[in-house]
């Protein structure tokens, strides 16, 4: 499940946000959510959206990206929904 992003540029554009990779990195790294709570310093809420595709404060990225260090490229990307 994603959040849907609703723009109205150029006959309106739906995207929604998608956490896979970070999800991947975690596995491949052997990360706990435990541990990214506490790396990141962050809530287990942010997992609870992470893990549901719900939308994270831009903060909250920065903090995961810094535990990780990785970039929001390597941990999120917007895929465009059909409407």
């Amino acid at each position: 499940m994603c959040d849907i992003i609703n723009r109205n540029v150029d006959g309106g554009v739906e995207m929604a946000v998608s956490y896979k990779k970070l999800l991947h990195m975690m596995i491949e790294k052997d990360i706990s959510n435990q541990d990214l709570i506490r790396d990141a310093n962050i809530s287990a809420n942010i997992i609870t959206k992470i893990r549901t595709g719900k939308y994270i404060a831009l903060d909250k990225l920065e903090s995961i990206c810094l535990a990780l260090n990785c970039t929001p490229n390597d941990v999120l990307e917007f895929i465009k929904e059909d409407k």
